[in-house]
């Protein structure tokens, strides 16, 4: 069985902390605050932020923008409050996610079927607004055709949405960090 080589980008620590939200990044010292704080990192032992921001200093663009970590932060923000030094994890988090669609690392359609992101089934959606309404960041639009859209690279998976839907129009998967999550709270 062979492993895959990955190539070293020396300049992706300094691409990530250029993009809106990654400004912190180089202010990490590693103390560990966020990776208690976090409850992936409970659930999935592989995540942890700082072995995350320590790949990006290293430049391991590529296996970190092809690798199913950056999809595993739930977006709590469990870990901007802790940290010392403002680092804003999850920001950073969303750069990476941002970078990955970018370079064409995951497509919009593999981010609806990791449960990244919400999709509506245009045949059942009846126009009433009621996501647009209840989406606390605005990501659901009607277009041109009357129907309801949403930006799979804008979505926070959050499911209110889907929740809220009367038509059921909107549907989100479960992702793979959820299961997990589940299921440690279950035990």
């Amino acid at each position: 069985m062979s492993q895959k080589v990955f190539a070293m980008n020396p300049r992706f620590s300094a691409e990530v902390a250029a993009e809106p939200g990654g400004g912190h990044l180089n202010s990490c010292f590693a103390c560990g605050a966020c990776s208690g704080a976090c409850p992936v990192s409970m659930a999935i032992p592989a995540y942890d932020p700082r072995k995350i921001i320590h790949m990006i200093r290293m430049g391991m663009e590529e296996r970190l923008l092809s690798s199913e970590l950056i999809w595993h932060c739930s977006g709590c923000r469990s870990c901007v409050p802790v940290c010392p030094q403002n680092v804003g994890f999850a920001d950073i988090m969303t750069v990476l996610r941002g970078l990955a669609l970018k370079k064409g690392h995951v497509t919009s359609d593999q981010l609806v079927a990791k449960g990244k992101a919400a999709k509506v089934e245009r045949d059942l959606c009846v126009s009433c607004l009621t996501c647009v309404r209840v989406c606390p960041w605005g990501v659901p639009k009607i277009d041109a055709g009357g129907a309801a859209h949403i930006d799979p690279a804008a979505c926070r998976a959050c499911g209110i949405c889907a929740g809220e839907c009367p038509a059921q129009a909107i549907t989100l998967n479960q992702s793979e960090d959820e299961r997990l999550l589940a299921a440690c709270g279950a035990n």
